[in-house]
């Protein structure tokens, strides 16, 4: 991660605060989901409550990637979920959202990692969707080293 994108991610940080007992809800409700329900449907309930977040919060129409990306921080921002930076890539868009809360630090980094991805895989399709992607093109979920949350959109 550059110095600056760093120091952004950090003030980020600064700015916001965790909602207690938020957190604690969540975290009990996705641990009770893998439990009870296991890995494959818990991502696949999670995947489909961040396509329905994207129908309650439409991003409007966005003429260029640097608009998309501007208005999907507004989002976020209201949501104190961070902030992405959005790139154009050959033939996709690379998708790297950053300074994602922490979560209540009872699920391990991982699962909370695993959760969220899926909400955010279901969020970004579904708002990719709304500015005229095709749901033949794919949306993909990919590790990164840096603790942030990469997505790549690409046939």
């Amino acid at each position: 991660m550059s110095p600056l994108l760093q120091e952004y991610t950090l003030q980020y940080y600064r700015q916001r605060q965790s909602h207690p007992g938020w957190f604690d809800l969540l975290s009990v409700t996705i641990g009770s989901m893998l439990d009870n329900a296991g890995e494959q449907e818990t991502q696949a309930f999670l995947h489909q409550m961040g396509e329905k977040l994207a129908v309650r919060y439409p991003l409007g129409e966005a003429r260029t990637v640097a608009d998309l990306e501007d208005r999907i921080n507004k989002v976020l921002a209201q949501f104190h979920w961070g902030f992405v930076d959005l790139r154009p890539c050959h033939n996709a868009i690379v998708i790297d959202h950053r300074a994602l809360p922490a979560g209540d630090g009872v699920m391990t980094h991982g699962q909370w990692q695993l959760a969220m991805g899926a909400v955010l895989l279901g969020l970004y399709a579904g708002w990719l969707r709304s500015q005229g992607g095709s749901d033949r093109v794919g949306l993909s979920h990919e590790e990164t080293d840096d603790g942030s949350l990469r997505f790549r959109y690409q046939a």
